[in-house]
């Protein structure tokens, strides 16, 4: 998506810089960003945004968050790297921590770097536990793009080229437990879903199905596989998605904003399940790694000790009330509205590139998620403020494109 016209000479020449050596690997916007601050980032211009993409969810708590700042400057002062073949008392304090606030029985942790490396554990975990090979995902499902976990996402565009993948997987409709039902057998590993599908559009399962999921599992024997690498951490307005319905999962995919921003990923599970793996069977050279656990001990206090999670329930409902009065005004334009929390999908009836560009223009910059949808995913600390200021400048653009499409 970079279109250098939209950027004046000091970012062409960086977005220019960055092109020749990362080739086409991203679809890229016109912005080069240079400090952030709360909710807001700035580029190498001085212009100011305020961020609803935070760096596709990583960035949770903000920009320069005093806590988890002050966590990496004070644990690169000690150590940076120790291996888990040795201990380490920050790790130490991020699995107590961690431990504690998750769903119940999920007691012993994977620590990795990464969401798919979060999911390739899981995928492990889950085979060696049961001893089976199939595996079942939902249709509109993403959980990364390594083979392992792209064997379980069900978008063709992202899997076609690298087939053939990990034999045994199969996709049933989300939110579909009569699908489910069909689907799961004596050979069936694990269930993995998202509770809130994120790259497919902010799809929120529907009533009864994550109770009806864990019923499947449970009468045959699978694992149930929650992936709230983008969901999770108060995200929704809950610190696990997975608490709106009441369920608990066999396993948790953990990762994004889980350290504030530094690379971190977790598979957390019931102690049986990671106690079926041998020594040297699954392990990371840079997981669980000091300054990592030291950030994510930051994030959690964060989370728990400064509102983040009620602030991500209060200002999504003005997101909600204010998206739902835009779309109708704009019946032209908007077709739906779902999410919870701070992960909120728009759906349009066109392609969103130009409004995109847009809201750049206006000083705000927002995801897409597939060619039509908006996503909105903006750190847990954005203020109504602000939030007010996206509703507005949403609305002078979507009332510019339907000047424009008249």
């Amino acid at each position: 998506m970079t279109d250098s016209s939209n950027s004046n000479s000091s970012s062409n020449a960086s977005i220019r810089a960055e092109d020749t050596y990362m080739g086409g690997l991203y679809q890229r916007f016109p912005v080069t960003v240079e400090r952030g601050q709360g909710a807001d980032v700035w580029d190498t211009d001085g212009r100011q945004y305020i961020d609803c993409m935070a760096g596709y969810g990583v960035a949770l708590l903000g920009h320069r968050n005093r806590r988890v700042t002050d966590a990496i400057a004070e644990q690169a002062g000690k150590i940076i790297t120790v291996h888990s073949s040795l201990y380490n008392p920050t790790r130490e304090k991020f699995l107590e921590k961690i431990t504690g606030l998750a769903p119940e029985g999920l007691k012993q942790v994977h620590l990795n770097n990464s969401g798919a490396e979060a999911v390739e554990a899981a995928i492990k975990f889950a085979k060696k536990y049961t001893g089976r090979k199939k595996m079942i995902a939902m249709k509109g499902s993403y959980h990364g793009k390594s083979l392992g976990a792209l064997s379980i996402t069900f978008g063709p565009k992202y899997r076609r080229p690298f087939e053939p993948l990990i034999e045994g997987a199969e996709f049933t409709p989300f939110g579909d437990a009569d699908a489910l039902r069909q689907a799961v057998d004596d050979d069936t590993a694990f269930v993995i879903m998202e509770p809130i599908q994120g790259e497919s559009g902010i799809h929120v399962a529907p009533p009864g199905f994550l109770q009806e999921a864990r019923s499947i599992c449970d009468e045959r024997g699978a694992l149930l596989v929650f992936d709230e690498i983008q969901a999770g951490l108060g995200r929704t307005g809950k610190l696990w998605a997975c608490q709106h319905w009441g369920v608990a999962p066999d396993i948790l995919c953990l990762a994004k904003g889980i350290a504030g921003g530094v690379p971190m990923g977790a598979t957390l599970a019931r102690p049986e399940i990671i106690g079926a793996m041998s020594k040297g069977e699954h392990s990371s050279t840079f997981g669980g790694n000091p300054l990592s656990c030291a950030a994510g001990i930051a994030t959690l206090d964060a989370l728990t000790q400064d509102g983040l999670v009620e602030n991500s329930a209060a200002v999504g409902k003005v997101f909600a009330d204010g998206l739902l009065n835009l779309k109708e005004r704009h019946p032209r334009m908007i077709r739906d509205v779902r999410g919870r929390g701070l992960m909120i999908g728009v759906e349009l009836k066109f392609e969103v590139r130009r409004i995109l560009e847009r809201l750049m223009n206006r000083g705000i910059l927002m995801l897409y998620s597939g060619r039509n949808i908006l996503r909105i995913l903006p750190p847990l600390v954005i203020s109504e403020d602000q939030a007010a200021k996206v509703l507005d400048g949403l609305d002078a653009v979507l009332a510019e494109e339907q000047r424009d499409r008249a």
